[in-house]
């Protein structure tokens, strides 16, 4: 903190380091220049915030080209009129932030959310300071940290006569599968507050964030005049700069390529938004992309991805380990492959986004009719052996793993009143949500057969806290969530996608794995994605390793070649 000393009286020139940038309190400074001063020496790669700003366009007039009025709102809950909830989380607790672990994985939160990262040894070494507080909401069955909530205590950051307190950092997990963390997190700081005498709580947020302000509206919080200014810099350029013609039709996977190349200064041109294709210029080369998909990808290797058959031949000769396969079509062939097997995959020789396919089939009946769903999608349909397990993705770039992820089939969680199906409308919009849309759980014959083995209907009501998966597949756009293993995912894995991306020759790609666990050699292959989507992959740099292989001398890669460094 950069806090002068001295009695109770207001500590001038009042701002609090919060790791992802400085909070700057306008109202302790005297000189609106002082303030533009402070702005200058922001550090690299952080956002500082000016808070508290009541004459923004007296601040604005001093640097015009160097600082701005952010977008935001900001909004106050009375602490003296507010009244707790008597719903406690289901499947979740809220509480204090108190390992480095935790430090990581609310970084892995930020990253998901697209939020300025923290050193996490930044939050450990403010574990003691009496005027930040960090809340965190954890699973109560996995023990996964999947929300956090920071809180500033004016009073003790700087001596605040008005014994305010605010809110920042609100980010919950998108794949978190539990309603109301949010409104926990929020509701816990502020009693925290409220016990230790604090008079309001404020927070800013982004205008059109409707969904958090219905939040806020809920728990009471109202408008005030209030507004806050940041540099102009690369983290804020979409809050400042005018946006790509037609930027908000394109889909989250294209978008955070875009933004990568923004940030770098490589040039986009959007030439189909619906579809998600655009060009990518720098330094007098130019690639077109769909996604990640680029022209670096030949048509020989697109069409061995395209055709799942292809494909294992290609990564069987390879030498990877892939599961017995045959075509649909000789239903006596059938029942002895079923019978050899005992669970089979249905899935349609070409297709993408998991449509057509279903997973566990153990009877004839139930894979005829999958079979029957498959071919709506693709005349030739395959029938595979089904490996019992996790479904790996790993993704490859340049023939380097970038990262690996864990993708689990959608799964609800019964509270004792509603019916499944409102169950999984809830899911479901919390997954679109999250995902700007992308994933959603169908409601369909494949939805109701994995209730049904499960023992349950569409207006079965489960129990409190009871869990059933929905879908036995795990892919994002059904409703699945994908969770980051990295950093424990076994070599052999990773050899094994590095050498099935060779074999097809493809630079950018989406290798599909199951496993007994990440931490195991033991794997299946099952497909290859040439158009891989490189979102909810975070913390891994998959946009930046993408814009590596397209451009290798931009971003910091070219910083550091300049300066010589290696």
């Amino acid at each position: 903190m950069k806090l002068a000393m001295g009695g109770d009286e207001p500590k001038p020139a009042a701002s609090v380091d919060c790791g992802w940038g400085r909070l700057i309190f306008a109202q302790t400074f005297d000189d609106p220049a002082a303030l533009v001063d402070v702005l200058r020496k922001e550090a690299p790669e952080r956002r500082d915030i000016v808070f508290y700003v009541r004459d923004p366009h007296v601040l604005l007039a001093r640097a015009p080209q160097e600082i701005f009025l952010d977008p935001s709102h900001t909004f106050r809950l009375d602490l003296a009129t507010y009244r707790s909830s008597r719903r406690q989380p289901r499947g979740f607790f809220v509480r204090r932030l108190s390992s480095e672990a935790d430090a990581r994985a609310v970084n892995r939160i930020y990253a998901a959310r697209g939020m300025v990262p923290v050193r996490p040894d930044f939050f450990w070494s403010n574990r003691d300071n009496r005027a930040i507080t960090y809340f965190v909401a954890e699973d109560e069955a996995s023990g996964e940290i999947i929300g956090t909530v920071t809180g500033i205590d004016h009073g003790r950051a700087f001596a605040d006569p008005e014994q305010g307190a605010s809110l920042w950092c609100l980010a919950v997990d998108p794949q978190a599968r539990h309603p109301g963390i949010g409104e926990m997190l929020v509701r816990r700081l502020a009693e925290h507050f409220s016990a230790r005498g604090a008079a309001y709580m404020d927070l800013s947020v982004l205008h059109d964030n409707e969904q958090a302000i219905a939040l806020y509206d809920k728990l009471g919080f109202r408008r005030v005049p209030v507004f806050a200014v940041k540099r102009k810099n690369p983290i804020n350029e979409k809050l400042f700069a005018r946006p790509l013609d037609e930027y908000d039709t394109l889909n989250p996977y294209a978008r955070l390529i875009v933004d990568e190349a923004h940030r770098r200064g490589v040039h986009v041109e959007i030439t189909d938004a619906e579809g998600g294709f655009f060009r990518l210029s720098h330094g007098g080369r130019s690639v077109h992309c769909r996604e990640s998909l680029s022209e670096l990808t030949s048509a020989v290797a697109m069409s061995i991805c395209d055709d799942k058959a292809v494909t294992r031949r290609v990564v069987g000769n390879a030498g990877l380990a892939v599961p017995e396969q045959i075509v649909a079509g000789d239903d006596a062939a059938l029942k002895a492959f079923l019978k050899k097997h005992g669970r089979v995959v249905v899935k349609p020789a070409r297709g993408e986004q998991g449509r057509g396919v279903a997973v566990g089939l153990d009877t004839f009946e139930d894979t005829q009719r999958a079979i029957a769903a498959a071919r709506e999608i693709c005349d030739r349909v395959l029938v595979e052996a089904c490996f019992e397990g996790e479904d790996l993705r790993l993704v490859v770039i340049d023939f380097r793993l970038v990262a690996a992820a864990v993708r689990r089939p959608p799964c609800i969680v019964g509270d004792g009143r509603r019916k499944v199906k409102g169950l999984i409308a809830s899911q479901s919009r919390r997954r679109a949500a999250a995902t700007g849309g992308e994933s959603r759980i169908p409601v369909d014959a494949e939805t109701e057969r994995c209730l049904a083995a499960a023992g349950f209907t569409l207006d079965s009501i489960p129990g409190k806290g009871e869990e059933i998966v929905v879908r036995k597949t795990a892919n994002l756009h059904t409703g699945g969530s994908i969770h980051d293993v990295t950093g424990v995912v076994h070599h052999r894995l990773v050899e094994a996608a590095i050498k099935a991306a060779r074999a097809i020759d493809i630079p950018v790609v989406g290798i599909d794995f199951m496993v007994k666990s990440p931490s195991e050699p033991d794997y299946v292959f099952i497909e290859a994605n040439e158009r891989p989507g490189l979102a909810n992959h975070e913390p891994q740099p998959t946009a930046e390793r993408f814009l590596d292989l397209l451009f290798p001398l931009s971003g910091h890669r070219a910083a550091t070649l300049a300066l010589g460094r290696p």
